[in-house]
């Protein structure tokens, strides 16, 4: 898989997470004592991209890093498959790191640095070999800029294009940028509260009035709503064995959906099995520590198929 032609090709940060726990926030001038500290792997890029290689899709990471990106994180991409030659380590920045807070009720903060991923134009590298080869290319966090141009570039065919500018939506993307994107993009993805963001920028009442192909809300604890080719529908959530940790959920969401596409489902039930590959993700701290077998999806997805 590591140097074939990519089913899915995956623009996003790849990051350094550090996951913390705390029995709440603080006030401003306060301090309290954290819980419990992991530091992992993650970021959008690589969370979507990892899971979907681990679940056996052809997936390649598009995505910068600085040169002080931990060889051991390298291998981990490696040893899942991915194919990395558009993995570009660069001397302007340092990688990317995200500090995740997380309260007793797993109310979430995030204190996030963007790294060469959130200023990709300024390094003058335009990444688009093998999105141009792909079937799907999802672009999630990063520069609005950057990714418009790769847009431009690619649009199909074949590719289809997914937009999902995640927690990017409330800071870099405004009105101009998400009609660009949704005119060169097939499909959206967003969660709840990005939703209204879009909706605000765009004046509409509802994102599921927007005209893509597929529109996809994910709602957590509430399931999914999504509109395939003009036809809203509901998608179950999809409960695991317990609930640790929220980090990464939507992102293997996303990286389950495609390998239900690539496996030959159609769109509604691949929307299902990214909802059982999300129930496996939230058993453990940390996006990539508790990937799934893509037969532990399917028997536990079974039953709403």
């Amino acid at each position: 898989m590591a140097g074939g032609r990519p089913f899915l090709s995956v623009y996003g940060h790849v990051t350094i997470d550090q996951i913390i726990s705390i029995k709440r926030f603080p006030e401003i001038n306060e301090s309290v004592d954290v819980l419990t500290k992991n530091t992992t792997l993650g970021g959008t890029g690589a969370n979507i991209a990892m899971t979907a290689a681990r679940l056996g899709v052809p997936t390649a990471i598009c995505a910068f890093v600085g040169e002080d990106f931990p060889v051991r994180y390298e291998k981990d991409l490696r040893d899942s498959g991915l194919i990395m030659d558009e993995m570009v380590r660069v001397s302007e920045y340092e990688t990317s790191q995200a500090i995740v807070i997380n309260d007793f009720e797993m109310k979430q903060k995030v204190i996030f640095y963007q790294g060469p991923q959130g200023s990709a134009s300024k390094l003058n590298k335009m990444l688009i070999g093998n999105a141009s080869r792909s079937s799907y290319v999802h672009f999630c966090t990063g520069e609005p800029d950057y990714y418009l141009s790769l847009m431009k570039a690619i649009k199909g065919p074949p590719p289809e294009i997914a937009f999902d500018p995640a927690q990017e939506t409330y800071k870099m993307w405004d009105r101009d940028r998400i009609i660009k994107a949704l005119d060169s993009a097939d499909m959206l993805f967003c969660n709840e509260y990005e939703a209204k963001t879009i909706e605000k920028n765009l004046g509409i009442k509802d994102v599921m009035d927007i005209n893509e192909g597929l529109v996809v809300r994910t709602e957590g604890e509430k399931g999914s709503t999504a509109k395939i080719n003009g036809e809203v529908v509901r998608i179950p959530v999809i409960e695991g064995k317990v609930f640790t940790d929220a980090t990464g959920a939507g992102d293997a969401f996303r990286a389950g959906f495609y390998c239900g596409l690539y496996n030959g489902y159609n769109v509604h039930e691949s929307l299902i099995l990214a909802s059982a590959t999300s129930s496996f993700v939230v058993e453990k701290v940390g996006a990539l520590t508790n990937t799934p077998r893509w037969e532990e999806v399917l028997e536990r997805a079974d039953k709403y198929l």
